[in-house]
C-alpha cells in the first residue's frame, strides 16, 4: 500500500508571444538561468528556487497563460477524482517523448487549467 502524500508542483509552463522578451524578463526579474537552445520551447534549466532547487519550467510561445504541473500518485485515478469533484479532462494522458512522464491537463470547476505530471 502507498501512502498519500500532498501533490508537489514540479513544472510551470509560460506563455506568451514574444519568448525572447519573457526570457529577458524573468532573468532580470528573478535571476533565473534560461536556456534558450532548444527553440520554440525555451527551457528554464537552473536558478529557480533560491538556495533550495525549484521546479522547473519552460517559456512557451502561445497566447499568454501561465500553467503548474503538479506530481500525482496514479493519473488515471488523479484524473476521475478531478471529474467527480467537478472538473474536466481538457488533455489526455500522454508520455512525454525523451522523459519518463506521464502528463494530463484538466480545468477545474471554474475553468482553470492545471497540469497532472506522473513519474
Amino acid at each position: 500500500m502507498t501512502t498519500d502524500w500532498a501533490r508537489p508542483v514540479v513544472l510551470f509552463e509560460i506563455r506568451g508571444r514574444d519568448t525572447a522578451k519573457l526570457q529577458k524578463f524573468y532573468a532580470g526579474l528573478f535571476n533565473w538561468q534560461v536556456d534558450a537552445t532548444n527553440p520554440p520551447v525555451v527551457q528554464m534549466a537552473s536558478g529557480i528556487g533560491g538556495p533550495e532547487p525549484g521546479p522547473g519550467g519552460v517559456l512557451v510561445p502561445g497566447e499568454p497563460g501561465a500553467t503548474i504541473y503538479v506530481q500525482v500518485l496514479d493519473l488515471r485515478a488523479s484524473l476521475d477524482k478531478a471529474k467527480a469533484l467537478g472538473g474536466s479532462v481538457v488533455l489526455e494522458p500522454f508520455a512525454v517523448p525523451g522523459r519518463e512522464l506521464t502528463i494530463a491537463r484538466i480545468a477545474d470547476p471554474e475553468g482553470t487549467q492545471i497540469g497532472l505530471v506522473q513519474q
